[in-house]
């Protein structure tokens, strides 16, 4: 039962009633006379004050007070508390005088000096109750607009993350294909191992497309089976070398990011080379920090500052899992490579996917 009586009412009464048991109190220990019908006076003056506080109430909500410029809401709020506290007051006399419930016992005064007595007394009733209605409406407002603030947040982030792992997918599958194809006419059993090295690395491609974050050792599985494919292609003009501290393998990382960065180092770097080069994946634990480098032959010669999405998917993804905590870099060394830098927080918890 006490399920369905809205928060409002449960205020109201409490309120109410709680001023009800003040009044009787300060009355039986503090009133040195007698009041005739003081506990019939103090009922109506108590359902009156729920009744005109609720009408008080949908004056607020039909006009949509809380809606408007906060100069407009206190205008509106002295205003509404002034008038209903004259209206409660003239309905509380009205009825005292109406069924003869005046105290006949206090000193005689006139019926204006009773209604205005009564006003004042009412108006900081009504203060009182408006200022705790404006003040939960207000900061009820503000925690609604928190929690929808962040349930967009968390919304936004995570289509942001579905639409970049959905370019970074076809992206690598069509550099893939065209490697592939590049050895039907010239090595068809090759070929067809190429394509069972692919099917292994859309597996989990696939898989990885329902995960934030991938042990590192299933990304490198992606990446070597990636560069085996370019390996075919380029052949000589191709030289691949690992530099990966075995502790790092368990480290969460995201998926797809470290293949996107040897594709790009691949693409923009051995790609541009007659004669080819080195890529090199390295994986340390560095200041507290889990670094993954990707160096390849070549200089960016500006490239970086293209549309290039792999770049800018590495950048934006770890801004959106990490929170400003990771960081990333793509530069020139001096040894004519062009190094790619991935430092991120390490997890003491191994992710098991």
């Amino acid at each position: 039962m006490l399920k369905k009586i809205s928060k409002y009412w449960v205020c109201q009464l409490a309120g109410w009633g709680a001023s009800m048991a003040i009044s009787t109190f300060f009355y039986l220990t503090l009133s040195v006379r007698k009041v005739d019908n003081f506990v019939l006076l103090i009922l109506i003056s108590v359902l009156l004050g729920i009744l005109i506080t609720h009408l008080m109430r949908m004056v607020i909500r039909e006009y949509k007070v809380l809606e408007k410029p906060i100069q407009t809401q206190i205008i509106a709020f002295i205003t509404l508390t002034i008038v209903f506290s004259v209206v409660y007051a003239c309905a509380d006399v009205a009825i005292e005088n109406i069924f003869n419930l005046r105290d006949t016992g206090g000193p005689k005064i006139s019926l204006a000096n009773e209604v205005a007595r009564t006003v004042i007394n009412n108006f900081f009733i009504l203060l009182i109750w408006n200022l705790i209605y404006y003040t939960y409406h207000y900061v009820e407002r503000n925690r609604r607009q928190e929690v929808d603030t962040l349930k967009l947040q968390s919304v936004v982030k995570e289509l942001e993350l579905k639409t970049i792992k959905s370019h970074i997918n076809p992206h690598f599958i069509f550099n893939a294909l065209n490697s592939i194809r590049a050895l039907v006419d010239e090595n068809p059993t090759r070929a067809r191992t190429a394509i069972t090295e692919l099917s292994n690395i859309l597996r989990s491609s696939m898989q990885a497309e329902k995960l934030e974050t991938v042990p590192l050792e299933r990304e490198l599985n992606i990446v070597k089976d990636y560069l085996a494919l370019e390996k075919m292609r380029f052949e000589e003009r191709l030289i691949v070398e690992m530099d990966i501290d075995e502790d790092t393998l368990g480290q969460p990382v995201p998926p797809m990011m470290l293949q996107t960065l040897v594709e790009n180092a691949i693409k923009h770097g051995i790609s541009k080379r007659i004669n080819g080069g080195t890529i090199r994946v390295i994986s340390d634990f560095v200041n507290d920090h889990h670094e993954l480098v990707v160096q390849n032959s070549g200089q960016l010669n500006g490239y970086v500052n293209d549309d290039g999405f792999g770049v800018k998917s590495t950048q934006y993804r770890l801004n959106l899992l990490y929170q400003g905590k990771a960081t990333f870099e793509i530069k020139n060394t001096e040894s004519d490579m062009v190094e790619s830098r991935i430092t991120m927080p390490v997890s003491f918890v191994n992710v098991n996917q």
